[in-house]
């Protein structure tokens, strides 16, 4: 049986938004996102990270930083909420990085799919019941592009791409939540 997930951007929208999160004392999670994931496992939705991180291909950290960030936020979440993050996926490349393995034009960097695509062979994913959450205009091409529905946040960059980026692009937007637990709280009022 297919099941909806919540495909969630990382940066801006789980923690804090600090530019390149180059140590792992950098990363601080926004307050209400252990109980936002709680509530995703409470209501049955897959919840798959997804984020780009260039900043491998670019040299500025490495792949192993990338997954001790990762395990923390695992830790984390479960320590404070009993909840459990189903997958992260990411994006490590860039056209123009200066580490070569990873210096390329990919289909995963958002907002192409590949990042969906691949959750889609990892689970049975219900696409048309899934949500993408983020803070940028690019996780609401993203999508808008895989055909799922989109909520956009205020924290991170969310504020100033509302403002600024989004009227500048047509795309179909389901909700603008002040943060990943009120975008949850509105699924929530959806599925119940």
């Amino acid at each position: 049986m297919k099941e909806p997930a919540a495909f969630i951007d990382r940066d801006g929208t789980i923690n804090e938004q600090m530019g390149y999160i180059n140590h792992l004392s950098r990363f601080k999670i926004i307050p209400g996102v252990p109980e936002a994931i709680g509530l995703l496992n409470d209501l049955g939705f897959l919840v798959i990270v997804i984020t780009n991180q260039s900043g491998i291909a670019r040299g500025y950290y490495s792949i192993d930083l990338v997954h001790q960030i990762h395990d923390l936020l695992r830790k984390t979440i479960k320590k404070e909420a009993n909840a459990t993050i189903d997958a992260i996926l990411f994006c490590p490349h860039h056209p123009q990085g200066t580490v070569s393995e990873y210096t390329m034009d990919c289909d995963c960097r958002k907002p192409k799919t590949g990042l969906i695509k691949q959750a889609c062979m990892d689970f049975k994913i219900d696409l048309t019941n899934s949500f993408v959450i983020g803070d940028m205009a690019s996780d609401m091409e993203l999508a808008n592009h895989a055909g799922v529905k989109g909520i956009m946040v205020k924290t991170g960059y969310g504020l100033g791409e509302i403002d600024f980026i989004l009227p500048k692009k047509r795309l179909e937007i389901t909700f603008i939540a002040e943060n990943l637990l009120r975008a949850v709280r509105f699924l929530e009022k959806r599925c119940r």
